[in-house]
């Protein structure tokens, strides 16, 4: 019985010491890009309620649109050393985004409807684009 446990003793210890630690490294798929839209860049709709500023870039593909995460922050209104994730609401102007094949598009509108036009931005906003790929699973 003793050499049965010191023979399976022995099996274990050399099945254990034979593994061999492996370092798995994954690429971060994510990519951020930055886009400026200056003053004159906004254009007002027709109905007079929301500012539009539209971003062709090739960077928004099909697969995007449809798979893929996308984060969108812009400068800070009043600080432009400091930025925030839009959909974001302030000084009752609510900023959105959407996507589409082959860019983007970011409109303020007012927030409560008390004004038909909302300001126009008057210095340079900085846009930053997050794309995190995702694989579609179903």
């Amino acid at each position: 019985m003793k050499k049965l446990i010191l023979l399976l003793l022995c099996t274990a210890t050399l099945g254990l010491v034979s593994c061999k630690k492996e370092t798995l490294i994954q690429e971060n798929p994510n990519r951020t890009y930055n886009f400026t839209i200056q003053p004159n860049q906004w254009v007002l709709s027709n109905d007079g309620f929301t500012y539009t500023a539209d971003i062709p870039t090739s960077v928004i593909k099909p697969i995007t649109v449809d798979d893929d995460g996308v984060l969108v922050y812009i400068t800070h209104p009043v600080s432009t050393s400091s930025y925030v994730q839009v959909p974001y609401t302030f000084d009752q102007l609510a900023y959105s985004y959407e996507l589409y094949d082959g860019g983007f598009a970011i409109d303020i509108q007012s927030s409560d409807f008390q004004e038909a036009a909302p300001e126009k931005p008057t210095i340079p906003i900085l846009v930053k684009l997050v794309v995190i790929e995702s694989l579609y699973g179903q």
